[in-house]
């Protein structure tokens, strides 16, 4: 027999749920056993899970002592994101210098009309 810790956390709150499997029992077994402590909790059962930050699959056999973690689904892909900001950083550069005066040239200190 072990013993795995089911999480699953949002922003501001997380839950766990202690789960005894027998060895040769799955990650999916250990989210059956922590489903049914959960009760209604809105949970994306059917979501990524992963040990200890590390994606597994659910026909993966946990260790006694691991803790199995579900995935919350991204609200956004991290890669268009990133093209997101970088192209409002351009923009937002774009625009100050704009915004600023154009330089004036250079004077001659010998050509001057205080010079003779």
């Amino acid at each position: 027999m072990k013993r795995c810790l089911v999480v699953y956390a949002l922003p501001d709150r997380q839950w766990q749920w202690q789960v005894t499997l027998a060895d040769p029992d799955t990650i999916a077994e250990a989210l059956e056993q922590a489903r049914a402590q959960a009760g209604s909790l809105e949970v994306p059962w059917e979501g990524e899970v992963g040990i200890f930050g590390a994606l597994c699959d659910r026909n993966a056999v946990p260790r006694d002592g691991d803790r199995i973690e579900i995935y919350r689904p991204l609200r956004a892909d991290p890669k268009v994101s990133r093209r997101e900001r970088v192209k409002a950083g351009k923009a937002e550069r774009d625009r100050a210098l704009s915004r600023q005066p154009s330089p004036q040239p250079a004077r001659n200190p010998k050509s001057g009309p205080d010079r003779q």
